[in-house]
C-alpha cells in the first residue's frame, strides 16, 4: 500500500513532464508554471523592487534612459533583458541536448534546474549590497527566461507563462469573435469556448500566484522562493529518477 501511495503521485508527476504528452498534461503543467511565474513576478517586486518578467517594460526603460543619459537605470534594464534571453537560450540548449541523449528527461531536467536555481535565489537575502541585488535580479530574470522557453518548447509555442499580455490579448480576440458571431448569428465564428477557458485559467493562475507571491515575499522575503522551488522539484524529480526506490 505504501508503495502505491508513493508511486501514484510520482507517476502523475512524470506524466506532466513526460515525452509522450497530451493536451491535458500541457494545460496542467502550464497552469502550475503560470502560478509560479505570477508568484515570482509579484514577489520579486517585494524582494527587489523590480518586476522580472516584463521584458517589454525593460526594453522601454532601456530606450527612455538611454535618451536621458541615465546609464545606471539603462544598465539595470539591459541586465534584466540579457539575463532573460540567457535563461531562454540555456533552457533551449538543455532541452535539445537531453532530446538527443536522454529524451525521456528533456523537459524534467530544465524544470529541476529551475527549482535548484530558485533554492539558490532563496539565499539572495544575504546580498545587502547594490551589486548583490543586481545579481539577484539577474538570477530571477534568468529563471523566468528558462521557464518561458521550457513551456514554449513543451507546448510547441502554444503557451507562454511568464507574461500575461499575450494571453489577455487572446482573451480579447476570443471574446470579440464570440460577440461578432452572436451579432451576426454566425455560429462558425465562435464554435467552442475551450480555448477561451484555457486562457482564462492561465491568467487566473498567474493572478493567484501573484497574490500568494506578494504575501509570501512580503513576509518571508527571499525565503519564499523555497516553496516555489519545491513545486518545480516535486514535478521534475520523479522523471529524473524514475529507476529509483519507488519503482
Amino acid at each position: 500500500m505504501k508503495r502505491k501511495l508513493i508511486y501514484r503521485p510520482a507517476q502523475r508527476a512524470r506524466a506532466l513532464v513526460g515525452l509522450r504528452r497530451s493536451p491535458q498534461s500541457d494545460l496542467s503543467l502550464a497552469t502550475l508554471l503560470a502560478f509560479v511565474a505570477g508568484a515570482l513576478n509579484a514577489g520579486g517586486f517585494f524582494a527587489l523592487g523590480q518586476y522580472t518578467s516584463h521584458m517589454t517594460g525593460y526594453l522601454s526603460q532601456l530606450a527612455d534612459n538611454l535618451v536621458i543619459l541615465n546609464f545606471r537605470i539603462a544598465f539595470v534594464a539591459a541586465l534584466a533583458i540579457s539575463s532573460f534571453v540567457a535563461g531562454a537560450g540555456f533552457s533551449t540548449i538543455l532541452i535539445n541536448w537531453t532530446r538527443r541523449y536522454r529524451a525521456r528527461q528533456q523537459y524534467a531536467l530544465p524544470l529541476a534546474l529551475q527549482g535548484i536555481f530558485l533554492v539558490c535565489f532563496a539565499g539572495g537575502g544575504i546580498f545587502a549590497s547594490e551589486a548583490g541585488r543586481l545579481f539577484s535580479l539577474a538570477c530571477l530574470c534568468f529563471i523566468m527566461g528558462m521557464q518561458n522557453a521550457t513551456i514554449t518548447k513543451i507546448s510547441r509555442a502554444r503557451i507562454r507563462t511568464t507574461h500575461a499580455t499575450g494571453m489577455i490579448t487572446d482573451i480579447g480576440i476570443e471574446l470579440g469573435r464570440g460577440i461578432y458571431g452572436a451579432i451576426m448569428h454566425d455560429a462558425t465564428i465562435f464554435r467552442d469556448t475551450r480555448n477561451l477557458m484555457i486562457l482564462v485559467r492561465l491568467v487566473l493562475s498567474f493572478l493567484l500566484g501573484g497574490i500568494i507571491g506578494a504575501l509570501g515575499f512580503g513576509h518571508m522575503r527571499f525565503l519564499f522562493a523555497l516553496p516555489l522551488a519545491s513545486l518545480l522539484l516535486v514535478v521534475s524529480l520523479p522523471a529524473l529518477f524514475r529507476q529509483t526506490w519507488w519503482r
